[in-house]
Formats: C-alpha cells, structure tokens, sequence
C-alpha cells in the first residue's frame, strides 16, 4: 500500500444540540488510522455554523475554533447527530444559515452521517434517490419527510460510494471503521479496531435492532459455536456442527444465532471467511487458489464471487491496493 503523503482531511460540522459521544467517534477512529511508517493516514478537524462554543445534550458546551469556511477544504464531511435540528427535524428544510454553511462543500465531497446527521444530507438534497439510514426510532419519520431517500431501518450502514449514512451510537464506531477499512485495508482498519477495543467488522448489512441482545439467564448463548467456528474457517462447517457445539437442535441454534447477531449462521461465516480473505490478500503472496483454500472458499472462483460481492472489486484488484507494505518481499 502507498504511502499517504498529505492525509486526507476530515472536517466534522457540528451542530447545537450535538451529542458529545457521537462527536468523538470521527476523532477517535479516524484519527488511530495510521501507515507503516507510523504517520497519520487523516486529518481530523472540526467547525461550527460560527467559532465559538456549541450546546450539547449534556450538562457541557464544546468550543470550535473554525466556522464553516472550513468546509470548502474537507475531503470527506461528518455530520454527526444532533436533538436540535428545528425545522430540519419538522419540516424537512435547511435554515439559511446551514444552507450556507453547506454551500461551502466543494463538489465531489465525500458526505458522511451519524445517527440523525442523515436528517441534515437529506434536507441538502445528499441522499435523493439513494439509500440511506439512520436510528431505527426515526426511520419511519425520516422516511415521511424525505420521500425521495431509499430509507433502510434495518441496517447499520449504508455505503452509496461518495454519501455514506449509519445507524445511532456504535453503528457509527462501525461505518467510520468500514471508511478506513475500504480507504486503507483491512490490516489498518483491524489495528484501529485493536486500539480501541471494539469489534473489528460488523456489516453494514447486519440488523440495527436485535430482539434480545443478551442472552436470557440460564439460557445457553452461541459465543462458543462462533469461537469453533473462527478456528476452522478453511474446513466445511455444517449448521449441524455448529448446533451439536452449543447442545441444540439445528433449528434452536439457528434462531437463537440470528437473535443474538442479528444475522444467519450463513451470512455470519461468509463474512467472517471474507475478513479472512481480506487478511491473506494484504499480507501474503499465495495464489488465489490457496487463499481460497485458507479462507473456507475452497475455489478461486468462489473467493472471485464473495470477495466482488463483498468489495465490489476482484480479489485481484483488492491486493493489488490494499496489499500490506513489505508483505511478501
């Protein structure tokens, strides 16, 4: 992978009633990503509709030092959320203030949202006939007010190419650790992961909303079939194994897997080989016939098939990018 010489700038607007938590999101994942040689991969900075401070939802302002002139230089925006749009939130409209602020954002500018940051690209127009998402507890509202966004309530993230949008609170952990992976690899993205002690890939596909994220009391979990899973991904994993480690019933096991993940045993291990082979493409030299062995694909043409579906690029192409400097030499 080349080396970045001038990082790619970040500037999250912020907006009064900004929630403190989703502010450090971009700050904290963005700013980890680094290359090799140590340097930093983005440059993080934030601004105001004016400098000065900005409310929050909680007991504390924050204090911007750049006014939204700052916009003009981003080369991806972060709107995260704010309890405070006014008439975006009611009426679907920009004040003229933030009409403004946004006539700033040059062409071509990757636009990203957090949770009912969304409410702000669509109201600018951003999301017309694209998907996008955003708090479950606002979707079916967000779709009443903008009729023209594909509004997915299910997903955590939704990536459209230049317009990204993600779900409330840790989805958007999720779509700006998604950002580094698709800008910089998978080795870099799983090291910002590790740095900040959180899972290293969650679909943007998986659910928002799972009917009982923690298991009930005295009622077996699926934690150890997933753990014998990710030991023996280049092996055949019928249900039924998976099942027999957990003491269930195939049918038991499959609907208490979706319950606590949010998605099929199925989906689950093809993403988890898709991972796999992401890691074998930067870091080794092995035909694509043996990553597909190692990954669980077994065919070069079935990696050729999951990675272009997953990646939207060829195995071919995503080690030709991504490729961890110095593997392999």
């Amino acid at each position: 992978m080349a080396t970045v010489e001038k990082p790619h700038r970040v500037v999250v607007l912020v907006l009064a009633g900004l929630l403190p938590f989703e502010l450090g999101i971009p700050h904290r994942i963005f700013g980890l990503a680094k290359d090799p040689a140590g340097r930093r991969l983005y440059e993080i900075l934030t601004c105001g509709l004016a400098p000065g401070p900005v409310r929050t939802d909680a007991d504390f302002a924050v204090h911007v030092e750049h006014g939204p002139e700052l916009l003009a230089t981003a080369d991806t925006v972060v709107v995260p959320a704010s309890h405070e749009l006014g008439p975006i939130h009611a009426e679907g409209r920009l004040t003229d203030e933030l009409a403004a602020a946004l006539a700033h954002v040059r062409p071509g500018t990757r636009m990203v949202s957090i949770c009912t940051g969304g409410y702000v690209l669509a109201a600018a127009g951003y999301l017309d006939g694209r998907p996008a998402t955003t708090h479950w507890a606002y979707a079916e509202h967000f779709q009443r007010l903008f009729p023209a966004v594909r509004v997915d309530a299910d997903v955590l993230y939704t990536d459209d190419g230049d317009v990204l949008t993600s779900a409330g609170v840790a989805a958007g952990v999720d779509l700006c650790l998604h950002i580094v992976r698709r800008d910089h690899g998978a080795a870099v993205a799983n090291e910002v992961a590790r740095r900040t002690v959180v899972p290293p890939h969650r679909e943007g596909g998986q659910a928002q909303f799972v009917g009982r994220p923690v298991p009930e009391p005295q009622r077996s979990s699926t934690t150890a079939a997933r753990a014998w899973v990710l030991d023996r991904l280049h092996e055949p994993l019928p249900l039924s194994d998976l099942a027999r480690q957990e003491a269930m019933s195939v049918r038991t096991f499959t609907r208490r897997f979706r319950q606590e993940s949010g998605v099929s045993p199925g989906e689950w291990i093809t993403g988890r080989r898709v991972e796999r082979a992401r890691q074998l493409l930067e870091r080794t030299e092995l035909p694509m016939e043996a990553v597909a062995r190692e990954a669980g694909f077994g065919t070069a043409q079935s990696l050729r098939k999951h990675v272009q579906a997953a990646l939207g690029v060829s195995p071919t192409t995503y080690r030709r990018t991504f490729r961890a400097a110095g593997a392999g030499d």
